[in-house]
């Protein structure tokens, strides 16, 4: 471990820089730590400067020297959100990388490989980021201009990791490119100071980037109002700052400049985020961009743990961790007029399983989201066009039937590889931010701001008609079988709204919009709620996973300690 730990310190302060030796078009030798050359400031040119660029954008694979870095602390956090209310760890049983099912029950230890993982993941990529930076600030063959774009792409994907850092650990290093690791402490800039300094960096970023970049996935000046936006949405607490309203008001005006630009929009239907030829599409904001060529180090490991088992070996040996919760799945239920029970569901009756089967509870026969469908598996319904059953499943008795489908194209589909690693590696994108993303955080800040509702119902409606459209009339077995499941969602009236249930409505279609996307445990975390929700969550999917039975979240728990793996190796700069 202090191997790690002093490639990181060092890494900071380089002057020559060591470019590995993978060149522009090898994704594979990118992420090799060994230097094959030095050169120095006054010989970089847009080339070297380019592939330096292309080493940091690579870290958004997390996948650096094994497997289970990218498994445990990877870039969707999907490890985290089994804090929230919407997933179970699922995999073979309980102990099985236990250190996950910790977390899933509100264990928070600081010897835990997924903290440990997480922190080493996001110094590692900040690492390359200010060698970037570092560098193409001193290169004697770049003019200004360029040299100021490329800082900002940098500058961007560093505020990236360094707001995982802040919604993840409550006191950390922050280290730029003018400083050496070795030498700063944890805490050397206060939660509100690294909030400031992420959101200026962001907006100087907004200012200098492009509106189009050469190469697909290079981030623009959208990327880095998105990704404000998101910022401004965490941070709009007095924690991080003296005028809530002023983050408000910024986060609604970035999100303007995303939609105003004309270069977004939602796709068609819903079921195409799942689908390879979408990728970079329309309503693709910020990506992280994977490979299913015989290149592992190209292959989405984030997600490969938690493809389902499926019937047959279809997706190669798939995992199944990461499934939706029961609780999850009673959130899509709709009443008479397709909206959501906002304030609460009076029936006991749960969404399950089709097949006929009786289970504990009575199974629920009212109107459903079709995004219940197309989040997860369900048995007695279709996956891809395969029917799925307890066989897909890999711990049934345990963990249920929820295998999370977003990620996962059908098994016979091109953009899926199996044979030459397991898990169901393909190349769809992971979308770190949704254009639907954009609109529900536009919609949320013009609630906080208590300005405008009727607009802002506006935009979440426009999230509830895409998933209406993914209805299709001309039923085929694909996922959704309206023969037998009643969809029905539909878009909220224009009357009768004022600030608190308007927040319900904003607050409940992001937990539809984005379920099993790494996403819930934040929005709980922020909107204050995480103690709270999580704790009834507990006793109520007790009735289904015993081992939540005495689970409970604190809220001095929330924020990861420093690992303890790093407090040791930090000869006294860290310490909890």
């Amino acid at each position: 471990m202090k191997s790690k730990y002093n490639y990181i310190t060092k890494s900071f302060g380089a002057i020559a820089i060591a470019l590995t030796g993978f060149g522009a078009v090898s994704c594979g030798d990118m992420l090799d730590l060994k230097p094959q050359g030095v050169l120095f400031a006054d010989q970089i040119g847009e080339e070297q400067a380019v592939d330096l660029m292309t080493s940091a954008y690579a870290t958004l694979m997390n996948h650096y020297f094994g497997n289970n870095e990218s498994f445990a602390g990877p870039i969707n956090n999907w490890v985290i959100d089994l804090r929230s209310d919407d997933a179970l760890k699922g995999g073979g049983d309980v102990n099985m990388e236990g250190y996950m099912h910790q977390l899933e029950i509100g264990n928070v230890q600081s010897d835990n490989a997924v903290i440990n993982f997480k922190w080493l993941n996001n110094y590692f990529s900040i690492s390359r980021c200010n060698t970037a930076i570092q560098t193409i600030a001193g290169a004697g063959q770049i003019d200004e201009a360029t040299k100021e774009s490329y800082i900002a792409e940098m500058k961007t994907l560093r505020a990236y990791y360094y707001f995982d850092m802040l919604r993840l650990f409550k006191k950390f290093p922050y280290i730029d490119e003018t400083m050496n690791a070795s030498e700063v402490p944890a805490g050397n800039k206060t939660r509100q100071e690294v909030a400031s300094l992420i959101r200026q960096d962001l907006r100087n970023a907004y200012d200098v980037l492009p509106e189009t970049q050469p190469q697909v996935g290079r981030f623009n000046k959208y990327v880095a109002a998105g990704l404000l936006a998101r910022v401004d949405l965490f941070t709009a607490t007095t924690e991080f700052t003296n005028n809530v309203q002023e983050v408000w008001a910024e986060a609604e005006q970035y999100c303007d400049y995303v939609i105003n630009s004309g270069k977004y929009g939602l796709f068609d239907k819903f079921q195409q985020i799942s689908d390879p030829q979408m990728n970079d599409g329309v309503e693709s904001v910020m990506a992280v961009h994977f490979s299913s060529a015989n290149s592992p180090n190209m292959f989405n490991f984030n997600n490969c743990l938690n493809c389902t088992w499926s019937e047959g070996n279809l997706y190669g040996n798939g995992d199944d961790f990461y499934l939706g919760s029961q609780d999850l799945a009673n959130a899509f239920r709709t009443d008479a007029d397709g909206l959501p029970y906002l304030n609460g569901y009076t029936g006991n009756e749960v969404i399950g399983r089709l097949d006929g089967v009786e289970e504990t509870f009575p199974i629920y026969k009212g109107n459903t989201d079709p995004r219940l469908d197309l989040t997860f598996g369900r048995i007695g319904m279709y996956w891809r066009s395969y029917m799925y059953n307890e066989n897909w499943c890999r711990a049934y008795d345990i963990y249920g039937q929820f295998s999370g489908k977003k990620p996962y194209p059908s098994p016979d589909n091109p953009a899926v590889t199996v044979g030459i690693v397991p898990w169901g590696a393909n190349t769809l994108n992971y979308m770190i931010i949704r254009y639907s993303d954009i609109l529900l955080m536009k919609a949320e800040a013009m609630i906080e701001q208590n300005k405008d509702l009727n607009g802002a119902i506006t935009l979440v409606n426009q999230v509830r008609q895409r998933a209406s459209n993914s209805i299709d009339p001309n039923y085929a077995p694909i996922d959704l079988n309206p023969s037998i499941v009643d969809y029905k969602v539909a878009q909220y009236p224009m009357t009768g709204w004022n600030q608190q249930n308007a927040r319900q409505a904003v607050r409940y279609e992001r937990r539809l919009e984005f379920a099993l996307e790494g996403l819930r445990w934040f929005d709980l975390l922020r909107w204050g709620q995480a103690e709270e929700i999580v704790n009834q969550y507990y006793q109520y999917e007790s009735n289904f996973q015993e081992y939540y039975n005495g689970a409970s979240l604190k809220a001095n728990d929330y924020y990861f300690p420093i690992p303890l793996a790093q407090v040791d190796n930090s000869n006294g700069l860290y310490t909890n």
